[in-house]
């Protein structure tokens, strides 16, 4: 069945932001109802798409957003949520059953949690106990639901592979909590997004949960040595060791891999028993063309191709992080009579804009922050300790980056191509923050030569929340003529030598354009697509 119009909450998310590219693939109308709708903008996908504005908490904005929609995907969940999620995710998900209902959807598709067999609904961990009741309340709608229920998903950016990857790469031997001998059955990211797909061609009188899972059911010992053969590392060495609890399993998580610890808890608790799927019911409504659905080796394989050449679409950090602060910079700059504290910086580059330009948006992950990386290294550690994301997230794609990435502890709150960089400060601070970064033409000066030359302008900008936020803004200002003052000079540095290697006067690379390969949807991926 084609041309339906599909509603996807959550397209800010890893599933989300993959999701609505292969709904567009299979004839389907799109509308996405995101808190931020800037944060799809720059997908590839934005501009054959409708994006509204709201929340699945508010019953308004649901109604609206459900105007006229077939089949309605219910993609989230407050993994991370902190104290109060169960509560709110068990409100949202009545609002949404409600209005579904009330506008007369023909279908509610909901990607859960899969649930170890035989074990009390007490006993679960709190989040695949809610992500259970959200999937109760859903089928209870009286709207015909696909509830499809994965363990462990295995695809380029997904939290579960990053994990294992990180935990694999970084530790040839390895301390680990009893529950890496736990049973799971993992599912890669395609075989994901078929099922959601797929599902919105049941019928009418087909409204239950499926277990989706693929043909391997592995221990995730089993899965960090078969990750290490795949990607060539020596073969690992595991002791495991059975007092690390879930939140001291979360904390080892934490300081290993990127994924911070209010998110490493609920991945790691829902190891806690085995999630093995008792049936593979679904093929009878969305049937496995060959070779699908994909095993564990093929699927690492494909995910860390991905990673390895940078074609990762959408990762983990795509969603907001609970908790972190949203408000957009103020256009005041006064902000209504506020203290907003701001540091500036400016120099003038013998570089081209476009050079400039190139190192800004390359700025982070692998290439670091340009000044000071002792000091970086420690706040983000120091933010880690506190439960904040720290410095270790890095980046989606290794040159360009669009709004809503994350990056480090920031993310990209506006983009203006070859000009404007701003980020927001997702560490934990007693304020907002944020950082600007700009690449502009210089001014002509006498006696300048053909040569060409870009002024950088950089502001730190820090609104403070009480007392603490003033404190704290006067005990780190004697260190940023050190920290900003250096990435000023040393961006400029990096422009120059950029300018030298290309040679040319817009500072363009030179490197030719990556050779097709396949992505995790199965298609050609496009040269210079994210």
């Amino acid at each position: 069945m084609t041309g339906l119009h599909c509603l996807v909450t959550g397209a800010t998310g890893y599933i989300g932001g993959r999701l609505v590219p292969e709904l567009l693939a299979a004839g389907h109308r799109v509308r996405c109802l995101a808190r931020s709708p800037e944060k799809l903008r720059d997908h590839p996908w934005a501009g054959r798409t409708e994006t509204v504005r709201g929340d699945v908490g508010d019953a308004a904005d649901v109604a609206a957003a459900l105007e006229g929609i077939d089949v309605a995907y219910y993609l989230v969940h407050a993994l991370g949520g902190g104290q109060g999620f169960e509560e709110r995710d068990r409100a949202a998900a009545r609002v949404f059953a409600e209005q579904a209902r009330a506008a007369g959807v023909r279908r509610i598709v909901y990607l859960g949690g899969l649930t170890p067999a035989g074990i009390p609904l007490r006993e679960l961990s709190p989040h695949l106990r809610s992500r259970a009741e959200v999937g109760r309340i859903l089928l209870a709608s009286g709207v015909p639901t696909t509830v499809l229920r994965a363990a462990v998903i295995i695809g380029s950016g997904s939290a579960s592979f990053e994990m294992l990857r990180y935990l694999t790469e970084r530790l040839p031997v390895m301390v680990t909590p009893s529950w890496v001998g736990t049973r799971v059955q993992p599912v890669a990211v395609r075989d994901v997004l078929r099922y959601l797909v797929g599902s919105a061609a049941m019928p009418p009188e087909v409204s239950r949960a499926f277990d989706i899972g693929g043909p391997d059911v592995v221990t995730y010992e089993e899965m960090m040595r078969r990750y290490a053969a795949i990607a060539g590392l020596p073969p690992r060495f595991i002791l495991r060791v059975p007092m690390l609890t879930p939140g001291l399993s979360s904390h080892w998580i934490g300081l290993v891999t990127p994924v911070p610890r209010a998110l490493a808890r609920p991945l790691a608790e829902s190891l806690r028993h085995e999630v093995v799927c008792a049936e593979h019911d679904i093929a009878r409504h969305v049937p496995d063309p060959p070779g699908a659905p994909i095993g564990l080796d093929e699927a690492l394989a494909l995910a860390l191709q991905r990673v390895r050449e940078a074609q990762v679409t959408t990762r983990w950090s795509s969603a907001a992080v609970p908790g972190a602060p949203s408000d957009p910079l103020p256009t005041d700059p006064d902000w209504a009579g506020g203290s907003l504290y701001t540091d500036r910086r400016e120099r003038t580059v013998d570089a081209s804009p476009a050079a400039l330009w190139q190192v800004v948006e390359g700025i982070g992950g692998e290439n670091g922050w340009y000044s000071f990386p002792l000091a970086w290294a420690v706040r983000g550690w120091l933010d880690r300790l506190v439960g904040g994301v720290g410095i270790r997230r890095g980046r989606r794609d290794a040159a360009r980056l669009r709004v809503g990435d994350s990056l480090d502890f920031w993310r990209v709150e506006e983009i203006e191509a070859g000009r404007l960089l701003r980020l927001r400060a997702e560490m934990r601070l007693p304020g907002l923050a944020w950082l600007e970064m700009y690449a502009e033409p210089a001014p002509a000066a006498a006696g300048d030569g053909p040569a060409p030359r870009a002024r950088y302008r950089q502001r730190a900008l820090f609104h403070p929340h009480g007392l603490l936020g003033h404190l704290y803004w006067w005990s780190v200002s004697p260190f940023h003529a050190v920290v900003f003052g250096g990435m000023a000079r040393n961006i400029a540095r990096a422009a120059c030598r950029l300018q030298e290697r290309t040679g040319d006067a817009t500072g363009a690379s030179a490197e030719p354009a990556p050779a097709e390969v396949p992505d995790e949807s199965g298609r050609p991926h496009e040269p210079g697509r994210p």
